[in-house]
């Protein structure tokens, strides 16, 4: 286990503990993070969530709760800030965060950022709102006003292209081949080399048997999430519908 890991498995060791008086949280976490969280807590007591501020968000944080307390979204100490400016300035995801960072802000203290023409709703630990509020006045040279929360729906978090076909059985090997549009001797050789993720984590066997909503990371290929199987065809295949982000 490598030492960020370490560090972050004490520090859910210690949340726990320390939930047993009190909600704890940690995070943000990144994908990657929150799904060695799970795999992590399975293993521990304790009530807990992962949420982000929104439904399907990417970056969440890990609330631990007492038995005496129902775990609730409500209760994540999480603000959304909403950036407003002229449709014509083109921000990006990369032109915020390189500002947050500019503050000497943690990462760890922001969450998804999503953006779209004249709009970008940041998700934030709630105390760190009024520092946003009062620090910041421009994105790079770009001129912002900021308020607290958000009007509307929220800004989509990224873009798709749909992937199907037809593969001989729901094995990462088949899978993989298909996403990367190549042989499975290929894909073999690429999940042999560590170059695929299955849900953030790395999967060594070809033979691993996947299911929909996994999300698949292929090294040098792209991010892709499972949507459905099936029906089968007249031969027996399997038909399969996947994503890829953009």
């Amino acid at each position: 286990m490598g030492g960020e890991r370490e560090l972050l498995l004490a520090k859910l060791r210690d949340a726990v503990r320390t939930a047993r008086r009190r909600p704890c949280f940690l995070g943000f976490l990144d994908e990657s993070q929150a799904a060695f969280c799970r795999e992590a807590l399975r293993r521990e007591p304790g009530e807990y969530l992962l949420w982000g501020g929104y439904e399907g968000a990417e970056r969440v944080m890990a609330g631990f709760f007492p038995d005496y307390m129902e775990p609730a979204y409500e209760d994540f100490p999480i603000s959304a800030l909403t950036f407003s400016y002229r449709p014509g300035d083109k921000l990006s995801h990369r032109d915020f965060l390189g500002s947050f960072m500019g503050l000497g802000i943690e990462r760890s203290v922001i969450g998804d950022l999503l953006v779209e023409e004249g709009r970008t709703v940041a998700f934030v630990r709630r105390e760190m709102e009024r520092y946003f509020l009062e620090s910041l006045r421009k994105i790079g040279r770009t001129g912002v006003r900021i308020t607290a929360g958000y009007q509307g729906p929220l800004p989509i978090l990224r873009e798709y292209k749909d992937i199907s076909g037809v593969i001989a059985s729901d094995r990462l090997d088949c899978i993989a081949a298909l996403l990367c549009r190549t042989s499975r001797e290929k894909a073999a050789r690429l999940i042999a080399s560590g170059a695929v993720l299955v849900n953030h984590q790395e999967v060594l066997s070809v033979d691993r048997r996947l299911e929909e909503r996994d999300i698949i990371s292929v090294r040098g290929h792209g991010k892709f999430i499972l949507d459905s199987f099936g029906p089968l065809t007249g031969k027996g295949r399997l038909t399969v519908k996947c994503r890829k982000y953009q």
